[in-house]
């Protein structure tokens, strides 16, 4: 297969939405300007990432509440540890002031932490400053709804509407204040420890922080609960978020596991939603096999197993066949695992990446959640993480991401690309998979070729 080469343009969401695949379903409505499958994101002093614009941005979200609610309630914001953090929470507290509405600040904390706290303070959104796995160089700004989901499409199209008006200040005598939940960590360490019962003693753990927003919390829960914690990418400057650590650089996590001979590793990403292993041996257990792993401890109350489009085949025979429970695929993003659960009334499910979503527990991928999950699985089997991992078999997978500047409208319905992909399905087999999407957190287009033999997916891409 021959993929595009040239530069994607940055920020523009609906030319990333175009090309899905055919295991991926296209987004329909209204294409919108800002706002992708996780809040808006890209390179900070690029529009919109400037403080102009996430100040408008405060203001307009301040708006579209005044709308929705007849009763006032404040506003959360949290961030993660980049630099530029301080920057857009000024800019936020200014336009949300300016909209009339009391803004509540809760300093670094992981993005789950604001989902969470939003609900449980009952506040009327919650917004968090963070690019999630991306460099510093780059910052987004998520938003929750009252209840503590992302918000919805149709909320989203209103702030955008509302973003193109002109900005008009409130009265001084409606001005919203703004001041600072100094004990949001602690709340949200217990919440975390509440949900799941595991005595870790005996446990040594060394967990990754990413340099990120879990940097502080991440290690207490855990050493709490008994464990023995060595912490990594736990010393965030401001630049250094994600960088050679965390759930997408898993390599000096693998390095200290098997040079301290820890029971496991722990990685978070810069944002705390998501989740990698590493067992004894230093190896890998990524977001499929974590899932398996609590599927497999909690299957006597799941009615099914929610994961993606990229999920590897293996995790859906381990579902269907091993646990008996029927497997669904949803489109790439958390929000739309989420949606695919709440549509089937399920509880459970995830992306290889680490996202894993228990409706039981918190509507929002929570990485610390997940890692106890596990732990607790290990515990109840008493079994190392190694051996529950070794309950699903992969298939092997390739994937590559390339530029890609959003012509044609539909990649996947190019007559070259439509050829290619069929005659790299024939070769793969029955049980081969072809999955081309555009990244909706990322200027990339991605490629994914599964089958059962790996040389023919290694020399399929």
């Amino acid at each position: 297969m021959t993929p595009p080469q040239s530069t994607p343009p940055r920020n523009q969401p609906e030319a990333r939405r175009r090309g899905l695949g055919p295991e991926e379903a296209p987004i329909t409505g209204n294409a919108r300007k800002y706002f992708d499958t996780d809040g808006i994101r890209g390179p900070v002093g690029t529009h919109p990432i400037t403080p102009d614009f996430v100040l408008k941005l405060g203001w307009a979200v301040g708006k579209v509440l005044g709308e929705e609610f007849d009763k006032p309630a404040p506003v959360l914001i949290g961030k993660d540890t980049r630099a530029s953090g301080y920057m857009f929470e000024s800019a936020l507290e200014a336009g949300l002031a300016a909209a009339g509405v009391e803004i509540r600040l809760l300093g670094p904390l992981p993005t789950p932490a604001i989902a969470y706290l939003t609900r449980n303070t009952r506040a009327h959104a919650g917004i968090v400053i963070s690019a999630s796995h991306n460099p510093h160089c780059d910052n987004g700004i998520k938003l929750f709804s009252a209840d503590g989901k992302k918000l919805s499409d149709a909320v989203e199209m209103k702030i955008e509407k509302i973003l193109d008006t002109p900005l008009a200040v409130v009265g001084p005598n409606r001005m919203g204040k703004a001041s600072r939940i100094v004990d949001a960590a602690r709340r949200y360490m217990e919440f975390c420890k509440s949900q799941v019962e595991v005595d870790l003693s005996g446990l040594r753990l060394v967990v990754d922080c990413a340099n990120g927003a879990a940097y502080q919390v991440a290690p207490r829960v855990f050493e709490e609960l008994g464990a023995e914690v060595t912490a990594i990418g736990a010393a965030p400057d401001g630049f250094n978020i994600n960088h050679g650590v965390g759930a997408t650089s898993p390599e000096e996590l693998q390095r200290v596991v098997k040079e301290q001979q820890a029971d496991l590793g722990i990685a978070l990403d810069g944002d705390g939603d998501r989740l990698i292993m590493v067992d004894h041996c230093g190896e890998l257990v990524d977001g499929d096999e974590t899932l398996r792993i609590i599927a497999a401890d909690q299957k006597d109350r799941l009615r099914g197993v929610v994961g993606t489009v990229m999920s590897n085949i293996g995790l859906q025979k381990a579902v269907e066949e091993d646990l008996g429970l029927p497997f669904h695929r949803a489109k790439v993003g958390d929000r739309y695992v989420l949606e695919l659960l709440e549509k089937e009334g399920l509880v459970l499910g995830g992306e290889p990446t680490g996202h894993i979503v228990n409706r039981d527990l918190l509507d929002s991928g929570d990485g610390i959640l997940s890692a106890l999950q596990v732990l607790a699985a290990m515990r109840r089997a008493r079994a190392s993480l190694r051996e529950l991992r070794d309950g699903m078999k992969k298939c092997p997978q390739k994937l590559v991401n390339v530029a890609w500047a959003g012509q044609p409208a539909n990649l996947a319905e190019d007559p070259e690309i439509v050829h290619a992909v069929a005659a790299v399905k024939e070769r793969l087999g029955a049980n081969g998979r072809v999955v081309l999407r555009p990244s909706g957190t990322e200027a990339v287009f991605r490629i994914m070729v599964e089958g059962e033999d790996a040389d023919l997916v290694e020399t399929s891409l």
